[in-house]
């Protein structure tokens, strides 16, 4: 005879292990996070071991070794573990304001604005020169006149967005259909200044729009820093606010939430951040759109864990790319923007052609 089943758990003990399960999983992916930036700096024509890498943090390691560090590999891992968090932030930002599972820096058109700011600096304003030494054959000296040019086309960006949505009352399908347009008609005007510019300028707008972390030194990693610690406070503080959201405006106002005030600072912090990054790294595209997809499927849409996650899995996905980009071809490395794109293809034509694309 079986025994009688015991009494169904209250909603205060399942409304725990909820929330336990989803920390579980975010303290998963910080250890993740952590062992594969251990071995990206580990990575490389250089031998390099964690033991060297301990060495570093006690002071004991060579002069090789310091200089492959601290001056190459430290940078360009910071680089990646910011650039992916604020990516990863942006795009799971986007898709709650403007309720659409589409919406990212890179198919809203805000990173092909900030393109073209960049390369306005670059072409326009002398920005770009071949390099001495560095990296690669050409740099950019001007680090944050592209940063401020690019932050000005991805405003432009989404001002043009928020003015039609308000103006035609665009749905979640036209949205993405307008951020489409004006990829197109950035990348249209970038191509027009780099046809009326010199050799020398166009090398320079050309090799910057490769998503390529092999750009970043110390300067290119604080510039991506700065705007992306007061947006991430931005958006763990009004965590509850995106929750409301998810109701749907009406809900959100009565429950205090100011949704317009909220909507705007959330779309500018999220373009600031594309923006200095696309500045200094290129463009780098689907990382916004992958992260908070997979975030999703692991903690639902609860914003307590689905920013910090986005950001966690955006930082994971572009470590593991560039880990990847330098070693698929070695001793060839691939801008990490190459293999991004041929990742969030496949993931872009899914969720279009799921129940039509725009089921938030």
């Amino acid at each position: 005879m079986n025994a009688a089943p015991g009494p169904a758990p209250d909603l205060q003990t399942r409304y725990a292990r909820h929330v336990r399960r989803r920390a579980v999983v975010t303290a998963v992916l910080a250890v993740l996070l952590g062992l594969a930036a251990l071995a990206s700096l580990c990575i490389g024509a250089f031998p390099v071991r964690p033991h060297d890498v301990s060495a570093l943090l006690t002071g004991q390691a060579g002069a090789a070794v310091r200089h492959v560090l601290l001056d190459i590999r430290l940078p360009r891992v910071l680089a990646a573990l910011l650039a992916g968090a604020g990516l990863g932030l942006a795009g799971a930002v986007m898709q709650n304001v403007l309720r659409n599972p589409l919406a990212s820096p890179f198919t809203l058109g805000v990173s092909q604005g900030a393109a073209f700011g960049a390369a306005f600096a670059i072409i326009v304003l002398g920005a770009g020169r071949v390099a001495a030494a560095g990296p690669g054959p050409v740099a950019v000296h001007h680090t944050y006149l592209v940063a401020g040019s690019a932050f000005v086309g991805s405003l432009v960006t989404v001002a043009a967005l928020l003015i039609l949505a308000a103006w035609r009352g665009l749905g979640p399908a036209a949205l993405i259909l307008a951020g489409v347009a004006l990829s197109a008609f950035f990348s249209a005007a970038t191509m027009l200044l780099q046809y009326f510019a010199s050799d020398i300028d166009v090398a320079a707008a050309v090799f910057w729009t490769f998503g390529d972390l092999g750009k970043a030194a110390w300067r290119e990693t604080a510039v991506i820093a700065v705007p992306l610690v007061p947006a991430a406070a931005y958006a763990l503080l009004r965590r509850w606010h995106f929750n409301a959201l998810l109701w749907g405006d009406d809900t959100a106002r009565s429950l205090g939430v100011a949704v317009t005030r909220l909507r705007l600072a959330a779309l500018i912090l999220a373009a600031l951040v594309a923006a200095a990054t696309t500045a200094c790294l290129g463009i780098i595209g689907f990382v916004g759109l992958i992260a908070p997809h997979i975030m999703r499927m692991l903690t639902g849409q609860d914003h307590r864990f689905l920013l910090p996650g986005s950001m966690l899995a955006g930082a994971l996905l572009l470590l593991a790319s560039d880990a990847l980009a330098r070693t698929v071809l070695a001793p060839i490395v691939l801008p990490v923007g190459i293999l991004t794109s041929f990742a969030g293809v496949p993931l872009f034509l899914f969720l279009l052609v799921r129940r039509g694309g725009i089921a938030p």
